[in-house]
């Protein structure tokens, strides 16, 4: 990304180098550093020497405008936000030293970083996981290891069905299975409590493996007070034994395991709501989110429906439609 050759010296740049020495002597900064403010801060004084300016006259525009060239380069937030403290610290010193009588930095909100999506499966990836978890019940061979796939089966249907935490799913007591039960209960962050529909899958699902872990009879089948026991040790089914099972499954049905863990699919379960028309507010209740902000990271995937929506609802599309047409 070496920025192009202006044709045009570098003014002032004696004030940089005042500027380092301050920043060696009474900050300790070290050569890594300086040399990193003496490339960026180089940088910036070509890109004023290309427009007629320099580090005394440099504006508070001008500096916006050296941030747009770095977008515009294709540097990311964090490099534009690196680039702009040196030159903060730089108009500040000079500012102190009274070589200048504002500092054109004070006004400008740093570059703001692009929070990440979060990671989801497509609806054909999480139908793909769900048949091999089911798949994986028949092909057991032992009695234990059959309960086990069951189990496994259960907690991804029930994750998908309803979107909870990982702590909300392992926590779920015994009574979740009875068949007649059509929505759950659940008591999320703070101690407040959520209804959260459950649907015919899942219940199917948990049925059977309630099913089989009564049919076993084993003393390491798990505590019976608990939807998802542990087997073989007291209380339930813990976080990092879900993840791992749910790794493996994933390897067994051609998705990478690092593209899948249990918050994924709690990701999976609200992207596949929006995209198929639920409001923000009704899935901001289903995932027990105290602030709608929080679940306005889902929104990325309503853009093209929203588009496409726009595209053949709205009038003056229609009309553009028509005229479009042959007569």
């Amino acid at each position: 990304m070496a920025r192009k050759k202006t044709g045009r010296a570098i003014a002032g740049l004696h004030h940089l180098e005042a500027f380092l020495e301050m920043m060696s002597a009474e900050r300790g900064a070290s050569e890594n550093t300086l040399a990193a403010y003496r490339r960026d801060l180089e940088d910036f004084g070509a890109f004023l020497a290309g427009i007629g300016s320099d580090f005394e006259s440099a504006s508070a525009a001008e500096v916006r405008g050296y941030l747009g060239d770095l977008e515009a380069r294709g540097f990311a937030a964090s490099s534009a936000g690196r680039r702009l403290s040196a030159i903060r610290q730089m108009q500040r010193f000079l500012f102190a030293e009274n070589v200048r009588g504002d500092d054109p930095t004070g006004v400008i909100d740093g570059p703001k970083k692009q929070v990440p999506l979060p990671r989801i499966l497509s609806e054909a990836e999480v139908d793909r996981l769900l048949e091999t978890a089911e798949a994986q019940i028949d092909r057991a061979e032992r009695p234990l290891a059959t309960l086990r796939a069951a189990r496994l089966h259960a907690l991804l249907e029930t994750l998908y069905a309803t979107g909870l935490r990982v702590s909300e799913l392992v926590a779920l007591p015994a009574a979740a299975a009875r068949p007649d039960l059509r929505a759950l209960t659940v008591r999320g962050k703070g101690g407040k409590e959520r209804l959260v529909p459950l649907g015919e899958r899942a219940r199917a699902a948990i049925g059977r493996y309630v099913s089989l872990r009564s049919a076993i009879r084993d003393p390491g089948a798990g505590d019976p007070r608990h939807l998802f026991p542990s087997f073989g040790e007291s209380g339930t089914i813990t976080r990092q034994a879900f993840a791992r099972d749910l790794k493996d499954l994933a390897g067994a049905a051609g998705i990478a395991p690092r593209r899948v863990s249990p918050h994924v699919l709690r990701h999976a379960f609200a992207s596949h709501l929006l995209q198929n028309g639920a409001d923000l507010r009704i899935v901001q209740q289903l995932l027990g989110h105290a602030d709608i902000s929080t679940t306005q990271i889902y929104t990325h995937v309503l853009e093209e429906r929203l588009k496409a929506l726009v595209a053949e609802r709205h009038p003056l599309a229609r009309e553009s439609r028509a005229e479009a047409e042959p007569g």
